[in-house]
């Protein structure tokens, strides 16, 4: 097969590996209860641990691995954080105890650095028509994955809490085969550059993000649509079933739901849209959406209107792969891995923050001391997060000509 780089490969790699990662969600609760005996209650304080600690060495880790990535090229360190994965579920599939839950996902968020590497490798066979189109693809595989694997672990948990986690382990290592006979290197030799530690930090790999002063408006832009996602990511079951007293099948379709329209969006819609409006307008629209999409699921009052209010919410998916597509046209082709390393370590970091915010907000405001009942807070404060993020981002971008990169694609 021919060994040309295509985005085709790396869109199959990152479904399979999402698709692993969304087969183990429906049973984990079930097997943190079973090893640590205790309640579904308690076990999702225990699961909250386990998502801090991945969380915090993937913050510790990502710029590592961008790093490594930038001197050895991208499709080793892919290779390597799929096994990662797949040695990850294999100990999650047949852990003894809670303690071992933790080690897994400690080995897990050291490797996780399939998103990062994937982006990178995106940036480096993309050009300024098509940049925003290709990471548009990172959404799209992040949708389908999550329509197929909660899906498949629901089914394959009436089996037992461990199977899904010995069928992701299988995905992550079969794609990790397929990685290694079909995947090709995408970073060539002369865009490479050593590694330095300094800047394989996360604190280094920040800070170096200074270099390039249009980046450091529209990252902080990026952590604010972040951290707002987690009203979405971490209260969206707690709020429906608080407020229209859903069932977990509800909850499920809604999910589902989600996932076809990111997928519609990212997959489909995008490539249509990005090339007639640009990446600066498709931002702006995209944020505006998005923000009008969390103020409407604040202000619902009936369940129906949930899944009305996620078409604007999801079509402001426009917004991400147009700002990263921005992001990622300022920075050389030689520290793509770097500058995709910083922005995992961001992530990581409103993965910690963003979930606290989130449910304290629900907590509070849905509690007896609470001044006014508001189930919805932490949607409207995911709106006011975004609208936030719009307003840098047009401040960044106000005399900025998109069509001038470092890139010189």
């Amino acid at each position: 097969m021919s060994k040309k780089p295509a985005i085709g490969f790396i869109f199959v790699t990152l479904l399979i590996d999402t698709i692993g990662f969304g087969i183990i969600i429906p049973v984990m609760p079930n097997l943190i209860s079973e090893l640590a005996h205790v309640t579904i209650s308690e076990a999702s304080k225990l699961g909250g641990y386990l998502l801090f600690a991945f969380a915090v060495m993937q913050f510790l880790f990502a710029p590592i691995m961008g790093g490594l990535s930038d001197k050895y090229g991208r499709r080793p360190v892919l290779l390597a954080s799929l096994l990662g994965f797949g040695l990850d579920y294999v100990l999650l599939a047949f852990a003894p105890n809670y303690s071992w839950l933790f080690i897994g996902r400690i080995i897990a968020g050291a490797m996780g650095a399939s998103f990062t590497t994937a982006s990178a490798y995106i940036a480096d066979i993309s050009n300024a028509e098509n940049r925003a189109q290709n990471f548009g693809m990172v959404g799209a595989a992040f949708g389908l994955g999550f329509i197929i694997g909660p899906a498949i672990g629901g089914l394959l948990g009436s089996y037992g809490a461990r199977v899904p986690f010995l069928f992701a382990a299988s995905l992550s290592l079969l794609n990790c085969l397929y990685g290694f006979f079909i995947l090709p290197e995408s970073l060539k030799q002369e865009n490479r550059r050593g590694f330095d530690w300094k800047r394989a930090n996360p604190v280094g790999s920040l800070l170096n993000l200074k270099r390039y002063p249009v980046i450091i408006g529209l990252v902080t832009s990026l952590i604010l649509i972040y951290i707002a996602a987690h009203a979405v990511q971490g209260n969206w079951s707690y709020y429906t079933i608080e407020k229209f007293h859903w069932s977990e099948k509800m909850i499920g379709l809604s999910l589902a739901t989600v996932g076809i329209l990111v997928a519609g969006v990212q997959g489909g819609l995008i490539r249509v849209v990005l090339p007639k409006w640009g990446q600066k307008k498709s931002l702006y629209i995209g944020l505006m959406l998005y923000s009008l999409g969390y103020f409407l699921f604040a202000a619902a009052t009936q369940g129906w209107m949930m899944f009305v209010f996620l078409i604007p919410y999801c079509m402001g998916g426009l917004a991400g792969p147009a700002l990263q597509g921005i992001i990622s046209s300022q920075v050389p082709a030689n520290e793509q891995g770097e500058l995709q390393g910083a922005l995992t370590s961001l992530m990581s970091i409103t993965s910690i923050i963003g979930p606290v915010l989130m449910s304290q907000l629900f907590g509070y405001f849905t509690g007896p001391s609470a001044p006014v009942y508001f189930p919805g807070a932490p949607m409207a404060m995911g709106g006011v997060l975004t609208v936030i993020s719009l307003l840098l981002a047009w401040r960044s971008l106000i005399n900025f000509d998109v069509s001038k990169t470092v890139l010189g694609k």
